[in-house]
């Protein structure tokens, strides 16, 4: 954190001067290891395991706090008796098909209430799971990717025993689950001695409960493993069962790679989300706004109001084209059928399944693993839109890219035609960022933009204005969702600069007489409301840009709440409402936040409630209820159909209802835990140009992760190009312990080569004893790498690629890439050039036993291309 988001730590050192104990958790020794009480280096990958001893120590301790946990999760349902736990099947959870590498979740429900009633019943949610079932050809993926962040429906109620005694309650099976997570297997797995870990496991549980919260900090290369998102769920478990979520002080930060990835995730720019986190219509599922809306139609909690926030939505788009009679232009969303991801994309273009793409603030020959196969995919497309404040490696790899060198791609055979748009910076536009802690913050254009850069909004709105104009007149009914749009932004300035404000109010929404809403619960499902992000709403209430405000903190308490706006309804901490106990109370007078007032009849605080504001603490939801009356007064977390937090996910994850430690895909370690290598629904990119390493390979012996520099901005395109940055990290480098530089030759100062099945580069060594070797109790010494990933061919500052060696593993959940630990070879020297080095790496996948095979010209499977497929060249 103190590396990457120095800005951020400085409250890191704020708290510590007055008191706080830091613990950083990392294989490596860095800036931030050095102003903490206390650094727990650990072997990659191995976080679950961790964790999960803390959770064991916890639980065997009667540490959680145990009022919290009986109220406000779902520590006392019953699960099936059907169910059984990785525990008793070697890693495996019951329900698994191992011809298709799933699980079938039907054994993981909850025992029903008899008989079930209001509330969490959800008959339209159970008929769409039965409709997904019908559906085999639909990924059990893309099953999840269908609930969005409402969550699955859950067909009824629990059973509960308020006891926790029952053997099949969550609690009584989350502590058998996590039973082995000893200390002992903490030290064999992670390498962590005993005594260390007790020391973190009594600050952690020492620091929570009643009186005090403790807080944990993840950057996000937590997610980049193949069970980030069961990395994220081991922390919500402890985090819950230690009453840390929803009060000052707790919780768990994200820290983002930069400004807004937040707000492009909440807008957004993913595949399978529509604004506000709603999930994109699926292919073969909802071919109607009812299909759509369906899994919503009797749920409990905010995900009830689906329809409205998705009318809304439409009609924000579309506008008086979006009616009643023609299902508020539904029909113009596009479908997903499937995996669209970054990673699937490329495979597909270099498969000649895409033609065309647009790279906007992206440079993935650099930022993504395996830059090779990215390359290739470029290469197989007819057209390419690069976006972006330089020429990037990504517009420029048909002429300068490593394969040129080997005679992988060749400029002439490359069809690809590269249009390349410059950007403006943050500086040269106005707008909001969305950041980590989901506060809106406006920015003012300091400066013009240079030459022919323009802003995103300036390029996208004038590309759509000329689109619609070339279409004007047309009667194919294809072009309507275009020419529908809502299109008429208020431009200003000589470049006909759109109205960034206007967009900000679009998207906070207007009610029906034209005024901008408070927020969400204004929103209709009848056409009278649009609105752009229903989470948003409220940004611009009382016509006023509230992302703008900027109030000094010296004027404000702590929370601040009037700088800037966070979403939703400007709460700054989530789930607020388990601040307070059952009946409103605050658990105490130390961590006092929001509470019930009886006099006014309504829910205060420091913050905003995250709560219906005169929502009884005593209420119960009648027969019948449904959306947020069908959540009790006594139920914080109001996005979930019941209200509780899921210590055990009885649907909607894909890879288990319990986090589980498995190896990364590439390991040098055994299983310690189960029979179980790796995650069994791991998603693989299968093809020669995605090749990986085997694990426990001798071939390739060491661990290898990557990070990020002070100096330097993700794939450098916004820093290897500047003079005083390339001079402060001139060149690309790894860091090495003394003893692996020992054991391999390695010499500070001098080049040392890292092999993989993809490649192999070329880096400057750093022999220093910020890397450490971990011993595990088994007496395997495991040797780790650390290289920073922000070098390539172009700029002042030039070099080899780290992720060019790592390989396309995705987590099942998220689709997103295992690139924070994989394995490697190295030894001393440089590698080879040219041709030669395709055949030096050929030799280490001889030796690894990986199947070898070239690739050819434009990234074409020689194989594949014999057969007539892959792009026109």
């Amino acid at each position: 954190m103190a590396e990457c988001h120095p800005v951020g730590f400085q409250w890191v050192s704020e708290a510590k001067a007055r008191g706080a104990k830091i613990v950083h958790v990392d294989p490596r020794f860095t800036r931030t290891s050095a102003i903490a009480d206390l650094h727990v280096p650990l072997r990659m990958g191995t976080d679950i395991a961790f964790l999960g001893g803390l959770i064991r120590y916890v639980l065997e301790n009667d540490l959680y706090f145990k009022e919290y946990v009986v109220a406000y999760t779902n520590a006392a349902a019953l699960v099936s008796e059907d169910f059984a736990d990785a525990e008793d099947l070697g890693g495996l959870f019951s329900g698994f098909d191992p011809e298709n590498n799933t699980y079938d979740e039907s054994s993981w429900q909850y025992e029903p209430e008899e008989p079930p009633h209001s509330g969490s019943d959800d008959p339209a949610g159970a008929a769409e799971q039965d409709e997904l079932e019908d559906h085999p050809e639909i990924r059990k993926t893309d099953k999840a990717q269908a609930a969005g962040s409402g969550g699955p429906p859950i067909a009824a109620k629990p059973k509960r025993d308020e006891t926790l005694q029952h053997p099949r309650t969550v609690f009584q099976i989350l502590k058998r689950h996590f039973a082995r997570y000893t200390p002992e297997m903490v030290a064999e797995v992670c390498g962590v001695e005993p005594e260390v870990f007790l020391q973190v496991a009594r600050w952690v549980t020492e620091n929570s409960g009643r009186d005090r919260t403790t807080a944990w900090v993840y950057s996000v290369g937590w997610t980049q493993h193949s069970v980030g998102a069961q990395y994220i769920r081991t922390c919500s478990i402890l985090q819950t069962l230690l009453g840390n979520i929803g009060r000052p002080g707790g919780g768990i930060l994200a820290l983002r790679g930069h400004a807004s990835i937040q707000g492009s995730t909440d807008v957004p720019t993913l595949y399978n989300l529509l604004p506000g986190y709603l999930p994109m219509p699926h292919a073969m599922q909802h071919e109607s706004l009812d299909d759509y809306c369906a899994d919503a139609a009797g749920k409990a909690g905010f995900w009830g109001n689906k329809r409205a926030y998705t009318v809304s939505l439409l009609k924000a788009w579309w506008g008086d084209a979006a009616t009643a009679d023609n299902d508020y232009a539904f029909g113009y969303l596009p479908r997903i059928d499937g995996d669209h991801s970054s990673y699937r994309q490329i495979k597909d273009m270099i498969e000649g399944k895409i033609s065309g793409y647009f790279l906007v603030g992206e440079n993935p020959t650099v930022g993504h693993p395996n830059g090779r196969m990215n390359r290739f995919g470029l290469a197989n497309l007819d057209w390419l839109v690069v976006r972006d404040l330089q020429l990037i490696e990504s517009a420029t790899f048909w002429n300068e890219s490593p394969e040129i060198e080997t005679g992988e791609l060749a400029p002439e055979t490359i069809a690809t035609e590269v249009f390349f748009m410059p950007a403006a910076s943050h500086a040269e536009k106005e707008g909001t960022f969305t950041q980590t802690q989901r506060l809106l913050q406006w920015r003012h254009k300091a400066v013009e933009p240079p030459g022919d850069a323009k802003s995103d909004l300036w390029f996208y709105f004038h590309l759509g204005r000329i689109l619609r104009e070339r279409l004007a007149g047309s009667t194919d009914p294809r072009d309507r969702p275009l020419l529908d749009l809502t299109w008429d932004y208020p431009t200003h300035g000589p470049d006909a600069e759109p109205s960034a404000e206007d967009v900000l109010r679009e998207i906070n929404g207007v009610g029906p007489d034209g005024r901008a809403v408070s927020g969400y619960l204004d929103l209709k499902d009848d056409g009278s409301t649009s609105c752009g992000c229903w989470i948003y709403s409220g940004v611009y209430a009382d016509e006023v840009n509230q992302s703008a405000r900027r109030r000094p903190g010296r004027e404000q308490g702590q929370v601040a709440s009037q700088w800037g706006w966070a979403w939703p309804y400007n709460r700054r901490v989530l789930y607020n409402r388990a601040s307070a106990d059952p009946d409103g109370k605050p658990w105490s007078e130390r961590k006092k936040y929001v509470w019930w007032d009886e006099e006014a009849g309504r829910w205060t605080g420091v913050d905003n409630p995250d709560f219906e504001a005169t929502k009884r603490p005593d209420y119960v939801p009648p027969e019948g209820a449904k959306a947020q009356d069908a959540i009790g007064g006594a139920d914080p977390f109001i996005m979930q159909g019941d209200g509780k937090a899921w210590l055990y996910a009885p649907a909607g994850v894909v890879d288990g209802p319990l986090p589980t430690h498995y190896e990364p895909a590439e390991s040098v370690v055994e299983n310690a835990l189960y029979k179980q290598q790796a995650n069994p629904t791991i998603e693989h990119i299968n093809g020669p140009w995605n090749r990986e390493n085997p694990s426990l390979s001798p071939v390739f012996p060491f661990q290898v992760t990557t990070y990020r520099l002070t100096e330097h901005h993700t794939a450098g395109g916004m820093s290897r190009t500047l003079p005083y940055l390339s001079e402060l990290q001139p060149e690309f480098f790894v860091e090495v312990s003394p003893e692996l530089a020992a054991l391999r030759g390695l010499v500070n100062g001098e080049y040392a080569t890292l092999v993989s099945t993809r490649t192999a580069i070329e880096a400057k060594v750093l022999v220093t004893e910020r890397m450490r070797p971990i011993r595990l109790r088994t007496g395997q010494v495991v040797h780790q790498i650390g290289m920073p990933y922000h070098w390539s061919y172009s700029g002042i500052s030039t070099g080899d690629s780290a992720n060019d060696l790592l390989g396309i593993v995705l987590d099942p959940n998220t689709h997103i890439q295992e690139d924070k630990v994989s394995t490697a070879d190295i030894r001393p020297g440089r590698r080879p050039r040219g041709p030669e080095l395709i055949e030096f790496v050929e030799g280490y996948r001889r030796r690894a036993g990986v199947e070898s095979g070239r690739v050819g010209v434009n990234g074409r499977d020689p194989v594949a291309a014999e057969a007539g497929e892959g792009s026109q060249q």
